[in-house]
């Protein structure tokens, strides 16, 4: 794919759902900033490329609400790097995200698969 082709089809994430992909990542387990990003970019195969303008925002503002919580540790390349883990109110939210998510996508869905009359 050209950078072009990459432009054209990268996708711009609204704030709740940057948010809900997020916690998603932590779920897999504590993890710095650039790990966050590289998470998401890897599971969603290269579509979603959360960059740091974005990042670090969501990441202040979900550990203000108390979803996330932070500490600061050593990367595995001996670099000090503040880590995040999800908490169990993010892990409520996530949850309640997650079906909001689910009733948004059988909607669109539905008007997307409905035919012409």
């Amino acid at each position: 794919m050209n950078s072009t082709e990459t432009y054209r089809n990268r996708i711009e994430l609204l704030q709740g759902t940057l948010d809900m992909i997020i916690l998603q990542a932590l779920q897999w387990g504590s993890m710095h900033g650039y790990g966050i990003a590289h998470a998401i970019r890897l599971k969603s195969n290269e579509v979603l490329q959360v960059e740091t303008g974005s990042l670090y925002p969501a990441l202040h503002r979900l550990e203000r609400q108390k979803w996330v919580k932070s500490e600061w540790k050593m990367t595995e390349s001996r670099q000090r790097a503040k880590f995040y883990l999800i908490t169990k109110k993010g892990k409520e939210q996530l949850a309640a995200d997650h079906e909001r998510w689910r009733t948004m996508v059988r909607a669109i869905g539905a008007v997307m698969e409905q035919q012409r009359s």
